[in-house]
């Protein structure tokens, strides 16, 4: 059974985490993604100095053509490659693909039929479109780190990379709806995301408590509510860690109390109800953190389970890195690079039962398929990418084994 996106053939200009991990999810569902790189590599790779282990956690199932895109034969080889692509992905800074001569109103002359997605920070367009964007920065700007962290202590950010990966799926969902209106129109069309408009939504909690207080609520409420709306909502010490644990009905505070043998506040007033509960909040944690500072967090893990309560034991980078359920999910996948060697990188998280993820590639060497991508798709001669070799418009064979 062919895969969901079989015959789509995608050009990947991404990099660092936006772009590649879009480009990710559509290599997952069987598109030919062809990840065109400078002779140096993206950044991910100049950065690290590299093959670091996030480049090969985002490049898996995909080609890699290495080309000067700044050289009249690069750009031609490249335009070439586009009129036979589906799907080009980029996430580089405003206005870099048009200094290039390579922007989408070129593009579309060359193929019609191209759906050209663009990651940005801000936008295409717009008060800050013009803002440098990394993902701390649209932590910074899109409320983030206002809302994370503690009353009392500076702004943080959140540790994941959050707006990158939003702004790399949100971009992938707009490819794949793209590409079912152009089963309708026949057209290709230009799709832009913006890290910053897909970080606001997130924030759903901290603004309904912002209007409906009119703007008195804390912004930043450590590990408790972001609308200070549920208790118990926290992560409460444990003799070996920490543990989340909330309480979002009463019928689970009470299952909680009972569990912890507080039978004698099941019928108390000032715990009665969520909104109760949340005008004590400290007491509420209180009682909580005598129960679990002196067990173990999986032991009130199992406890809770039986009780039906919701929570989590809080897992360090070393448990999560070998997780029991995201193996079992086979979202840990561990494959063989021919550099790295044994190596854990991501499966895919969209799951399609006629569309199955049976095997996860190691991401490419620098230009590894440069050679055999420009043979396969323009038919180009050995002659031919031995000229090409030599004026370094495309990398060098030696290097791209290296």
């Amino acid at each position: 059974m062919k895969k969901a996106l079989e015959d789509i053939v995608v050009l990947d200009l991404g990099q660092i985490y936006n772009g590649p991990y879009c480009s990710l999810m559509l290599a997952f569902q069987g598109a030919k993604v062809i990840k065109i790189e400078p002779l140096k590599g993206e950044n991910l790779r100049v950065r690290r100095k590299g093959d670091s282990h996030e480049l090969l956690m985002l490049n898996s199932n995909k080609k890699s053509v290495s080309i000067d895109l700044k050289s009249e034969e690069g750009k031609e080889l490249f335009l070439n490659l586009v009129k036979k692509a589906d799907v080009l992905v980029e996430n580089f800074s405003l206005g870099a693909m048009d200094r290039l001569g390579l922007g989408y109103e070129v593009l579309k002359e060359v193929n019609p039929s191209l759906i050209y997605a663009s990651g940005k920070g801000y936008g295409l367009e717009g008060p800050y479109a013009e803002r440098l964007a990394m993902d701390l920065t649209i932590q910074a700007m899109g409320g983030v780190m206002a809302t994370t962290g503690f009353a009392d202590k500076p702004p943080v950010k959140a540790g994941p990379a959050l707006c990158d990966f939003l702004g790399g799926i949100h971009l992938f969902g707009g490819i794949t709806t793209a590409l079912y209106q152009r089963e309708k129109t026949g057209k290709g069309q230009l799709i832009e995301v913006s890290m910053h408009d897909t970080i606001y939504p997130t924030l759903a909690s901290a603004l309904g408590a912002y209007y409906s207080s009119g703007g008195k609520v804390s912004q930043r409420t450590g590990n408790q509510h972001s609308g200070m709306a549920t208790a118990p909502y926290n992560v409460y010490a444990a003799s070996d860690g920490y543990i989340a644990i909330l309480c979002v009905a009463d019928r689970q505070w009470q299952s909680l109390l009972k569990v912890i043998d507080k039978h004698d506040l099941l019928e108390d007033e000032r715990f009665q109800t969520n909104i109760d509960r949340s005008a004590h909040t400290e007491l509420v944690d209180e009682i909580v953190t005598n129960w679990t500072f002196d067990k173990k967090k999986l032991e009130i893990s199992d406890i809770l389970i039986e009780a039906n309560v919701p929570h989590a034991p809080v897992l360090s980078i070393d448990e999560v890195a070998d997780d029991p359920h995201l193996k079992y999910r086979k979202m840990i996948r561990e494959i063989e690079h021919p550099q790295a060697g044994n190596i854990k990188v991501p499966g895919s998280p969209i799951r399609l039962s006629d569309s199955t993820l049976e095997e996860v590639i190691a991401a490419p060497l620098l230009g590894q398929h440069t050679d055999e991508v420009l043979q396969d798709m323009l038919g180009l001669s050995h002659d031919q990418l031995e000229s090409l070799h030599q004026k370094k418009v495309i990398l060098t064979k030696e290097k791209a084994v290296q």
